[in-house]
């Protein structure tokens, strides 16, 4: 019975000692996006520069399945 008890709290000591390392990895990835990428992607942008997608704004589809096909494979979405 001590044998298994020693079992028990040394698999204790290491899944604690993982756990905290998990985390830390995981707070470390965190800070490194942040640092690494800080430009917010969707911002309104400055300067001259225009924003190409503008919703709410009608746009011609495309009529025939021919058509589509032919935006997908042209603009690849």
């Amino acid at each position: 019975m001590v044998i298994s008890l020693r079992r028990s709290l040394r698999l204790l000591k290491y899944l604690i000692v993982f756990v905290m390392l998990a985390y830390a990895l995981y707070k470390v990835f965190g800070f490194l996006d942040v640092t690494l990428l800080p430009m917010d992607k969707y911002r309104v942008p400055e300067g001259s520069a225009v924003k190409v997608f503008h919703t709410g704004i009608d746009t011609m589809e495309p009529e025939t399945p021919l058509q589509r096909l032919k935006l997908f494979f042209w603009y690849g979405e």
